[in-house]
This record gives structure tokens, C-alpha cells and sequence, in this order.
């Protein structure tokens, strides 16, 4: 607890200027602090703590009877070294070491926790009382309970202790306190004595009230203050005893008004970072002493206890006091309040007012307080007497309402309004001054009335309901008085009533009325703040950015910001966040509040003014209990962005200590991740912002909490983020990480993945091989039922069609024979020629009919074969050419690009009158190709595109092409041959391929079927 006392005077200095790290501010009484205490009745720890410190980390550390614990703000958690046994023998000391080391001092032993490694020096044991680390990071302790002759006081050598005894010059068998001096000298104390000590040079100062002490309790405490005096504390009082300072060589007791530091039982003693001294005591409490001066805090102010055996100061600037009932905490506020404690008559202020001689007057009940050079007395007004509404005019005069009636108080003397009808003016609840120097009052009585009062006395009333109601008064600077109504605004001017009604859904109750110099009006209402300019009127809300719309008081402060007493706190609103809402009424304006963590304590007093503006500044507001400040212009800002660590990461209800890479168990369903930021000034204020990289898209605004909790993540790697802000919104934009990973369960990782879809496409191949087999079968019974009915159609018109056309060409020849010479006979031969060519092409077509339906198996050799047949002596060459390696075709395929290309090459041999005939088959990977050319007189163009009357070739081509998937085309010109070019796409084409899909035969299966 004394390490912050090796720090030179200079570095104090700087931190002190650098404004968040100073010290709680002197010129604050006590009980202005903030406070809060946590004590053990409470459970927070067991055992009285005996001493605290802050690691390097951001942690506070409470040393107890019963082992550590450390606290964030929020939490005390008990520390459990790794091997799971807690410390023995209690701990009464520690110290943070600048290497973000922890050194413990226990009933026995040193130990050192650095990085969660615990390591305990066992040699030269004792009880070890103080701990320091000298200005070149040496860490010396003291002990009692020595178990050797090795000396009271021990430096720490690596890994082994180095104690100082008589053959250093070092006489007391045991020490306590232990500090240094600015000179680097150590100091420490004893039941008798005080020793200070360096290598090579020693001295011992024992004064003789002491020596009754001896092997008792004596030198409990010392300290060292920026001037370098060294500072002294007993647990005894008495001459010479109690509270001393050391000055030329000999202990002074220390005396100020209403404190003699002899009287003093000292436990502990502590100089902060503002050179001032606190005192712990054995059963009093605490004493600050600053600059002579002296004031108390104890139990009875709300301390944990009145036995004070410590002091620490974090890196905030918070103090902490350690007592045997607990732990307290103080800090700055800016909102201060002055109550009965400060010297407040009672706590019924209803009303103040800074006046221009920078008296500050307190409307209080049963007197008129008031505030002058920071001293707060009082002027009675007797029992059951009351101050109301105070006004100073422009004359400084102060006008003070008290109970039913008006006064003027000048040279301590209370002067009263005369001239009322009835002969009382009434309880006044608002005052003001017009253009032209007439007090305004608004009372309220039988009836209500407002008063115009010049001269000392009531020159006019104008009673309800003549004149509204009205909440406040203010002065207009063109003349005549604004009123605050209950239900909106009015202005009274030239004896004429102008009134400006507020909307009823807002319900607005104006409580306040504030005139600008410009004219415009705001207004305090239970809607938000009302802003009247040039007869627009405006609402600003919690939806334009105040933290909530109850509003109780406006003022201005020195650079025209607007301050607003509200039922959440005061707010500062910036006159330029103003002037854009006016422009554009949906703009969300920037506020800054001060909340009860804060020290605000905001409520509705009932009578004006409820807030003024003093000459040096500061603001004051009263809320019908105390009166409160703030100094706009000595605001101090945390400027300590908080650290951030993770604390730990709970997995299905298993904790796991964070560390680069944490592996969690497949399947883990529910997952906390607790985290935290060490901000000690307004810990409820700390606010964060969390991010799962892997699973949140954006980050998460969980407000004040410290756990994140996720119940739906997959196996993977993943890295969770946080930051957080102190409480004035200076964020840690670094923050803290933890990178784990939930494995994945057997069915989830990838080979399983992959054997799955192995699986699967072995099902789709069985299947689709199945399914081929399956198209075979059918196939061939397709083909064998299409066989058996094309040659019984073939043999059904050769024995009944054919057969009885030849009887007819026979009996017909029997007529030809009985006709004589002439026309008749050689029509009927015409007619025989010609049925005779037709029963020739009926015999083809039944030929066609039994011989396709034993096409070839082998494409290229049919075509030969039909290249064979149909060549004549006289007829064109016929040329055959196959590109690519030959693949079996698909049966259906096969059969009908047999077909297609005999009536091809029938016609060219038959029709085209060519010289030669060239057929190409073109094995493609992806496409089956087959050409068929001539350099005949080609096809003429009405029937390439409509086809020959009574012939189906052409038509019949296209749609066996069709039938099959293919795309056939057809390219001639007269005297320019013919082309026919069949495309086939070679998944549906050929019998097997690497990438045929399933789909193709089905759809193919599908074109027959139908």
C-alpha cells in the first residue's frame, strides 16, 4: 500500500496535472464524495481485509484472513492458486510490482503470483507486515515473528530473500510500516522506535513514551509528503504519542482547529497524489489534512467502520480505505451537494439564488441560508417560518418571499411589501422584474392573483380568473411578462393577455420560463423542453435525444449552453445542437447527463427560482431537499480508457481458463463468455460492445452486462472481441480477444462429409446403372414388338394389298388384250405403266419396312452397304469418310440415323442426277455428327421449305431428327448440290459416357414412350 510513496514528487506532479489521475480534490468536503462501501455483513469476502493494491493489469486485490480476492468494480472473486490451496496463515500485506507482478504477504511468507504462476520464498519466514519497491525496483519487506537472526527487514535477490539485521546497523529485532523517502532512504517502524536506513548509514529515533510499549504495538504507520516530511503514527495517544511529524531531527505532534493529533489511536497513514494526508485511526474514522486543515469521516457518515488500517489509490484517482468491516471507495463528482453535513440549516431548500456579489441564498425552511466564500451560515426566522420564492432586482436588492407574505431584505433587515387588497399578499411562488423596473409576483392564495409591486408596495392585482394560473414568471425585453401556464405560455403586456396553447396531447404543465434575449421562450415542461420563436412553437423530446422528456429547470451557462434539470439528471445541450434541431425538427441532438452516479439528485422544488448562475460560473439547483453545483468550466473527464480482459469461458457449464486457444468438446451447445473492463470510477457507467467473428455480422450493444452467451454455433474456429468505454465515454477501441474452437462431432467433420457424398453418388451410379438396364429391357422389348409389327405390316400389304393389285394388273391386262387398236387401248396401257411403277414402289416400301428393322449394328457399315445398293453403272460415286474413334451408338439412335440417312442417300442416287455422293459420320465428344453431300441440281426452294405434295422423305427426316434430339439441317441451291447435316449431342448419342447425365435417357425414354 505504500508503493506509490517511492514515487519522486516530480511524477506526482504530472500526474496530478494530466487532470483524470489526480487525487479526490481536497477542496471538497468528505461528504461530498461519492462513496460507496462494501462490507463483509454483506458477503462480499470473509474476514476483515487487511490491505489492497492494483496490478499492472487493472485489478484490485484484497488481501484477508481468509485468502485474496480480486475486483473489477462489479465482482469479488476468490483467488485459488493452480495447484487448488488457497494461501495459509491470512494475508496482511501486498504490493504491485512494475513488472505487473503481485507480491503477498502472509502470516508465514513472500510470495509473488506473476502470469498465474505462484511462487513462495520460504526462506527467512515471518509474518510480513509492509512490502515496497524502491525507486530502482528493488522489493524490500518487513516482518514480526522473526524465525531467525537474520534481521527484520529482507530484500528480495532473484529468487532467495536477503535479510538486514545488527551487522547493518539495524537494532530492532522486528519491523511494521516500511517506506522510502524522497532521498531514497528507508524507513520503517517499531514498537519503540523509528529507523531510517540505508546501506552504509542508519539512524534510530525512539521516543521515550514509547518504551512502555515494548513487545507491544507501537509505530503502526509513516508516511512521506511532497515537501519530504516524514510523518508518524501510534496506536497510542498521549505526549508525544498519536500523530507526529518529523522536523529537524525530532517528532512535532500535529495541530489544527478542532483536531490534536496526540489524541489520535493512528493505524494507518497515506499522502495521495494532492499532498494530502490521510489518517486512519483506531476507532474514529478517517482524517483528511490539507494545508493545515483538517476534517473527519466515519461510521456514522456512512463509512464501513471506524478502525482504518489502510489506504490505496488507483490509477483513477478513486481512494480506497480499508477498515475491519469492510472497504470503502472514494471519488470526485461533479455534481456537489450541500446538505446538513456541509452546514445546510435543514434539508427543505425549495429555492436559490446567485446573486451578483457572489452570495449564493438558499430558500430553507425555518431560514434563509446562504453561501459566501464557500462558508454556509444561516439567518433564522423562527420556528414554523418559511422561505419561498428569492428575485434580485436591478438595484441588487434581494426580494424574499416568506410564508404568506413579500419582503425586501437589506443591511440585515427584512422590509415588507405593502398595498395588498386583504392585506396579504400571498405565498409567492415566482418573481420578476419588467422592463420598466415593476416587480412581478405570481401568489398563490384565496384567490391566486399575480401582483405588480412598485415602490415597496402592490400597485395592481390581477386576480384568476382574470389572469391564468401561472408556474413561473419571466421578463420580456420589449416590455411586460411571460407566464408559464399550466397548459401552455401567455404574455402579458400593455394590460393586454396574449396566450399561446401548447397541443393537450402533450400535457405539457410548464413549470419553468426562461426569456432569451431575443425574445424567443423556452419553457421546462413535463413534455420536454418547449422553444417559442417569432409565434413558431417546437417540443423537444427523448425523441430528439434527451435522455426522458420531465423537465423541472433551464439556465444558461457563462458560454450560452443550455443546462436542464431534468427527473434523469442534469443535461448540457451545446446552443449549436439547438439551433440544428430548430432547423429541422427530427435532428437528434448531443447531449451530455450527469446521473445520480454523478452526484445529480434532481427533483421539482415548488417555488422559482430552481436553478441560478453565480458570478464565478457555477451552477446551482435546488430540488426541494439540498441544494447542488456544478462547475461547467472545471468538469474533470476519465480520460483512462478501461483495460479489457476475458475472464473466462463457460462451455455447457464447464469453465476453461483463457488462453491462446481454447479447444472445446464437439457438440457444445450452450457457451458464456464472461468479459469485463476495470474502470473503478462510476463502474455501473462502463458500457460495452462485444463481437463473435465467425458468427455476429455486426457488433452487439449489450449495455452493462459482462456475459455473452451463444447457443447455436456449428464447429469452427472463432474469435470473440470486446471493447468497452468508461464513464465518460473514452473507449478502449483495442479491447480484449479469445480464440477458440468447438470441434466438430464425427457426423460433422469433412472426411464423413465426404464419405456421405461418395455414398450418395454411389447410389445415384447403382441407380443409374439400374435405371439403364431397366431402359435396355424395355428397349429391346420395344424393338422386338416394333420388329414383329412392321414385318407383320409388311406382310399383311404383301399378301392382301399387293397381292390384289397384281390380280386387278392381270385382268386389266385381259381388257388390254380384247381392245383394238386405238385411243381407248393406249390410255389403259398408260394406266397399266403406271400402276405398275406403283406397285414396284409399294414392293420397295415393304422391303423398307422388313429390312429397317434389322438395321446394322455397325453404323459405318450399313452405310457402305447402302452406298453398295443403291450404286448403278450410271450412277453417281459413292464416298464414305468417319473422323474420330468409332463409339457404340444407343440402339434407338442407330436405328433412326439408319433410316434417315437411306432416304438421304435414296434420294441423292435417285433424284439429285449427281456425279458424286459423300457421306461423313464425325465421332465428337460432345456431338455425333453426320453429313450427307452431292453436287447434284439440288432441291428447288418451294420444296426444301413446304415439301412434295403426296411425299413424306423431307418431312419424315426432320421428325425421326426430332424424335431423337437431334438438330437437322438442310442446305441447297439449283445446280449447287444438296447437304444434310444431323447434329447429335453425344451424351444422348452414344451408349456409355463419362458425363452422361441420367436425365438424358429418361428424357429420351420419355420421347419414345410418348
Amino acid at each position: 500500500m505504500q508503493a506509490l510513496r517511492s514515487i519522486p514528487a516530480r511524477v506526482l506532479l504530472l500526474l496530478c496535472l494530466s487532470g483524470s489521475l489526480c487525487a479526490v480534490d481536497p477542496s471538497t468536503h468528505i461528504t461530498q464524495y461519492a462513496h460507496t462501501a462494501w462490507r463483509i455483513q454483506d458477503g462480499v469476502f470473509s474476514g476483515a481485509p487487511n490491505a489492497i493494491t492494483q496490478t499492472a493489469d487493472g485489478y484490485l486485490w484484497i488481501g484477508t484472513p481468509n485468502g485474496l480476492f480480486r475486483f473489477d468494480g462489479v465482482r469479488f472473486t476468490p483467488w485459488v492458486p493452480a495447484d487448488g490451496k488457497p494461501t495459509s496463515n491470512g494475508i496482511f500485506s501486498l504490493l504491485a510490482g512494475t513488472d505487473g507482478s503481485l507480491w503477498i504477504g502472509t502470516g508465514t511468507n513472500l510470495a509473488r503470483l506473476k502470469d498465474g504462476v505462484l511462487t513462495n520464498f520460504m526462506d527467512h519466514r515471518g509474518r510480513v507486515n509492509a512490502i515496497v519497491q524502491d525507486r530502482n525496483g528493488t522489493v524490500w519487506m518487513t516482518r514480526t515473528r522473526v524465525q531467525d537472526e537474520n534481521g527484520p527487514i529482507c530484500q528480495v535477490m532473484d529468487t532467495r530473500l536477503l535479510c538486514k539485521g545488527k551487522a547493518d546497523g539495524i537494532t530492532p529485532p522486528y519491523a511494521g510500516p516500511l517506506i522510502e523517502d524522497l532521498e531514497g532512504n528507508l524507513w520503517f517502524g517499531s514498537a519503540t522506535t523509528v529507523t531510517r536506513w540505508r546501506v552504509g548509514s542508519s539512524a534510530t529515533f525512539a521516543p521515550p513514551q514509547l518504551k512502555p510499549a515494548e513487545d507491544l504495538n507501537g509505530v503502526q504507520a509513516l508516511a512521506v509528503t511532497r515537501d519530504g516530511s516524514i510523518w508518524s503514527g501510534m496506536n497510542r495517544k498521549g505526549r508525544g504519542l498519536g500523530l507526529q511529524q518529523f522536523i529537524k531531527g525530532s517528532w512535532k505532534p500535529f495541530v489544527a482547529p478542532g483536531l490534536n493529533g496526540e489524541e489520535l489511536e493512528v493505524e494507518a497513514l497515506f499522502v495521495d497524489r494532492q499532498n494530502t494526508l490521510w489518517v486512519g485511526t483506531d476507532n474514529q474514522g478517517v482524517y483528511r489534512i490539507h494545508e493545515g486543515k483538517a476534517e473527519r469521516f466515519n461510521s456514522a457518515d456512512g463509512l464501513s467502520g471506524d478502525s482504518v488500517t489502510g489506504f490505496y489509490e488507483d490509477r483513477e484517482g478513486n481512494l480506497w480505505v480499508v477498515t475491519t468491516e469492510g472497504i470503502d471507495s472514494f471519488r470526485d463528482v461533479p455534481v456537489l451537494t450541500l446538505s446538513t453535513r456541509e452546514g445546510l440549516s435543514t434539508n427543505l431548500a425549495c429555492s436559490v439564488l446567485a446573486a451578483h456579489d457572489g452570495t449564493v441564498w438558499i430558500g430553507n425552511q425555518g431560514s434563509l441560508d446562504y453561501l459566501r466564500e464557500d462558508k454556509l451560515n444561516s439567518i433564522r426566522l423562527g420556528v414554523g417560518r418559511s422561505v419561498t420564492s428569492l428575485f434580485e432586482d436591478h438595484a441588487g436588492q434581494l426580494w424574499v418571499g416568506i410564508d404568506n407574505a413579500l419582503y425586501v431584505y437589506k443591511e440585515g433587515r427584512f422590509e415588507a411589501v405593502a398595498g395588498a387588497k386583504d392585506g396579504s399578499v400571498g405565498t409567492v411562488v415566482a418573481i420578476t422584474e419588467d422592463r420598466d423596473h415593476n416587480i412581478w409576483a405570481e401568489t398563490i392564495g384565496k384567490p391566486r392573483k399575480l401582483v405588480r409591486i412598485q415602490g415597496r408596495r402592490v400597485r395592481e392585482e390581477l386576480p384568476a380568473p382574470e389572469m391564468p394560473v401561472a408556474q413561473s414568471l419571466a421578463a420580456d425585453p420589449n416590455g411586460g411578462i411571460w407566464l408559464g401556464l399550466v397548459n401552455g405560455l401567455a404574455r402579458y403586456q400593455h394590460k393586454h393577455l396574449e396566450t399561446f396553447p401548447v397541443s393537450k396531447t402533450l400535457n405539457p404543465r410548464w413549470l419553468e420560463v426562461v426569456v432569451l434575449p431575443d425574445g424567443s421562450v423556452m419553457g421546462a415542461s413535463r413534455a420536454g423542453l418547449i422553444y417559442w420563436r417569432n409565434g413558431t412553437l417546437k417540443v423537444l423530446t427523448a425523441q430528439n435525444g434527451l435522455p426522458c422528456d420531465d423537465l423541472f429547470g433551464i439556465i444558461f451557462d457563462a458560454d450560452n449552453e443550455v443546462w436542464l434539470s431534468t427527473q434523469c439528471g442534469l443535461v448540457q445541450v451545446a446552443n449549436t445542437e439547438l439551433h440544428k434541431w430548430w432547423e429541422d425538427s427530427h435532428t437528434v441532438v448531443r447531449v451530455k447527463t450527469f446521473d445520480v452516479f454523478d452526484g445529480a439528485r434532481p427533483w421539482r422544488p415548488p417555488f422559482q427560482p430552481h436553478a441560478s448562475r453565480s458570478a464565478d460560473g457555477r451552477l446551482w439547483f435546488a430540488n426541494e431537499n439540498v441544494v447542488q453545483m456544478i462547475d461547467p468550466h472545471h468538469l474533470r473527464t476519465n480520460t483512462i480508457a478501461p483495460p479489457l480482459l476475458v475472464e473466462q469461458l463457460v462451455a455447457d457449464h464447464k469453465s476453461y481458463s483463457p488462453s491462446p486457444r481454447v479447444s472445446l468438446p464437439a457438440l457444445t451447445r450452450d457457451l458464456e463468455i464472461d468479459y469485463t473492463a476495470l474502470s473503478f470510477r462510476v463502474p455501473q457507467k462502463v458500457r460495452f460492445r462485444y463481437k463473435l467473428e465467425g458468427h455476429d455480422r455486426d457488433w452487439q450493444e449489450p449495455g452493462t452486462r459482462r456475459q455473452a452467451f451463444y447457443n447455436d454455433l456449428h464447429p469452427g474456429r472463432y474469435r470473440f472481441r470486446v471493447t468497452a468505454s468508461n464513464n465518460d465515454g473514452v473507449w478502449n477501441e483495442a479491447g480484449a480477444s479469445l480464440d477458440f474452437y468447438i470441434l466438430p462431432s464425427y457426423y460433422q467433420t469433412a472426411w464423413f462429409r465426404i464419405a456421405c457424398a461418395g455414398a450418395v453418388l454411389l447410389l445415384l451410379w447403382a441407380a443409374y446403372g439400374l435405371r439403364v438396364q431397366q431402359l435396355g429391357r424395355r428397349f429391346a422389348i420395344g424393338l422386338e414388338a416394333r420388329v414383329n409389327e412392321r414385318t407383320r405390316i409388311a406382310r399383311d400389304l404383301h399378301d392382301t394389298l399387293l397381292q390384289s393389285f397384281q390380280g386387278l394388273m392381270l385382268r386389266l391386262q385381259l381388257v388390254e388384250d380384247l381392245l383394238p387398236e386405238g385411243k381407248a387401248k393406249t390410255q389403259l396401257e398408260q394406266t397399266l405403266q403406271r400402276a405398275d411403277q406403283a406397285i414396284a414402289e409399294g414392293r420397295r416400301a415393304v422391303y423398307d419396312l422388313r429390312s429397317s428393322t434389322a438395321a446394322p449394328t455397325d453404323l459405318t457399315q450399313a452405310l457402305r452397304t447402302l452406298g453398295d445398293e443403291f450404286a448403278t453403272e450410271n450412277s453417281a460415286a459413292f464416298h464414305l469418310v468417319v473422323e474420330g474413334t468409332g463409339r457404340d451408338l444407343n440402339p434407338i439412335i442407330r436405328d433412326e440415323l439408319y433410316l434417315i440417312t437411306r432416304e438421304a442417300l435414296r434420294n441423292a442416287f435417285s433424284h439429285a442426277r449427281a456425279q458424286h455422293i459423300e457421306a461423313e459420320i464425325t465421332y465428337g465428344e460432345r456431338t455425333f455428327q453426320l453429313r450427307i453431300r452431292d453436287d447434284g441440281e439440288g432441291i428447288p426452294t418451294q420444296i426444301l421449305e413446304e415439301g412434295r405434295p403426296g411425299h413424306y422423305g423431307l418431312s419424315g427426316m426432320r421428325e425421326r431428327a426430332k424424335q431423337i434430339g437431334g438438330k437437322l439441317e438442310l442446305w441447297s441451291r439449283a445446280g449447287a448440290g444438296t447437304e444434310i447435316d444431323l447434329s447429335i449431342p453425344g451424351s444422348v448419342a452414344y451408349r456409355t459416357s463419362v458425363a452422361r447425365p441420367l436425365f438424358s435417357l429418361l428424357s429420351l425414354f420419355g420421347r419414345k414412350a410418348g
